[in-house]
């Protein structure tokens, strides 16, 4: 660890854009604060500054033999150890291979594993709509439970897969929730699932800024087949992702997105594809994605996990402790057990629709919060409605009535945290006057 919170403001001083002015409802211009960081962070400074760097250098990626081409494809192929490594993935049973995003990683994955429209997938109820959809449309899915607080049942994974007896191929589950933090013992299911014959693939979308993960278990059957995340959600500009999944898996097959870049040999009625990674990486690449992201992650590892999970624990438990002394407020997920929670709170104001309280903390104050399901609307019906029959919404599937969400990066700070919550307490004090909540 580098750094304390008494210094957190050096960390500030690392981001790009954070100061830049935006216009109020009143016409004044402040800085924004966003906390809507498990949608998308703020890049680092160096990560835009080593984009701009590698770009005076930039030419095709293997595809031709001058110095620039040769630099930006040594780069490119040489960040895959970078990736690797920040996910504890150095074993030669991993490969890596880029992507636009997770929901474009997984899309992908899916593609190629799934070989059958009645190969079984189980997936959960916590999902994001990437690791649900991408599956329940090319494969017969089913789905474990959570319970009436959110968390994931690891009981139901279980009960699952005994009762298809070694027919489930994969178990594809979330790291840690979009919409409630919740960190998920990914290593004890990978376990469940390699005893009944099933891979397993992660969703490491809201972990990989946020918590040091390893693909490595600390016994070969706790190791992680596949792992997908995106470089958006951990401070790299341009898009950009991965997976690291089983060389020799990614080898049986091929994703059905074609094209240059992926082949050996073409002739007039037969293709010769290349081996994993590059049959799964088709077309013109984004180089400068790939550079930010592995930027990034060189600076979170410099920065340190353990000041990251310390300092926006601190935030979260700020933020939930005047949350909770507001009485119109209505809090989701477990708020006293909370020590397998990530920097996410999900509320409700009561009296008002969560997008006008969105629209408040952005008019009165910049305040930049996410409204809505979060693309995770099985999973909000859950919380907001825990003791509905959830089949009831299929009759007409309507979108659920959703929720306010704040989510914290290393970059936030307490006096942020302050704000928003007095701009909640005066939305919540204007709210009661005229509906005595």
């Amino acid at each position: 660890m580098w750094i304390d919170n008494q210094h957190s403001c050096r960390i500030r001083d690392m981001m790009f854009g954070i100061n830049s002015l935006v216009e109020l409802d009143s016409k004044r211009k402040v800085p924004a604060i966003n906390f809507d960081n498990a949608a998308t962070t703020p890049p680092f400074k160096c990560a835009m500054e080593e984009i701009t760097k590698q770009l005076l250098y930039y030419g095709s990626i293997g595809r031709g033999e001058g110095q620039k081409s040769e630099h930006t494809s040594d780069v490119y192929i040489n960040g895959r150890d970078i990736v690797k490594d920040f996910f504890g993935a150095n074993s030669d049973i991993y490969t890596v291979f880029y992507t636009n995003s997770t929901t474009d990683g997984m899309n992908k994955l899916a593609s190629a594993l799934i070989e059958n429209r009645e190969d079984i997938v189980l997936t959960t109820r916590m999902e994001h709509h990437a690791n649900d959809l991408t599956w329940r449309e090319r494969s017969k899915t089913v789905y474990a439970e959570v319970d009436n607080k959110g968390r994931l049942i690891i009981a139901d994974i279980e009960r699952l897969l005994k009762k298809y007896g070694g027919k489930i191929k994969y178990v594809t589950v979330t790291a840690a929730s979009n919409v409630t933090g919740y960190v998920n013992d990914v290593h004890h299911i990978a376990k469940l699932a390699h005893r009944y014959g099933a891979k397993i693939i992660v969703d490491g979308a809201q972990i990989a800024a946020h918590r040091a993960f390893c693909m490595l278990g600390q016994t070969p059957d706790e190791n992680i087949d596949f792992f997908v995340f995106s470089a958006h959600k951990m401070y790299s500009p341009f898009g950009g992702g991965a997976v690291v999944g089983l060389a020799r898996e990614l080898n049986k097959h091929i994703p059905k997105f074609y094209g240059g870049g992926m082949v050996e040999s073409v002739c007039d009625n037969s293709v010769r594809y290349l081996s994993a990674p590059d049959k799964f990486e088709a077309g013109s690449q984004n180089y400068p994605g790939v550079v930010g992201m592995l930027k990034a992650m060189e600076t979170l590892k410099y920065i340190g996990f353990d000041y990251i999970r310390k300092h926006e624990q601190g935030l979260f438990r700020r933020a939930l402790d005047g949350l909770k002394k507001l009485p119109g407020v209505i809090l989701y997920g477990d708020c006293d057990n909370f020590a397998d929670r990530m920097g996410i709170i999900i509320f409700t104001l009561c009296g008002i629709k969560n997008e006008e309280v969105a629209k408040f903390l952005a008019g009165h104050r910049a305040i930049a919060v996410r409204c809505g399901a979060f693309c995770a609307h099985p999973y909000v019906r859950r919380l907001t409605r825990p003791n509905k029959k959830q089949n009831q919404a299929d009759m007409l599937c309507t979108p659920p009535e959703g929720m306010v969400r704040v989510s914290f990066g290393i970059y936030n700070n307490e006096a942020e945290v302050d704000c928003f919550l007095e701009i909640i307490k005066e939305l919540h004090h204007k709210i009661f006057r005229v509906n005595k909540c």
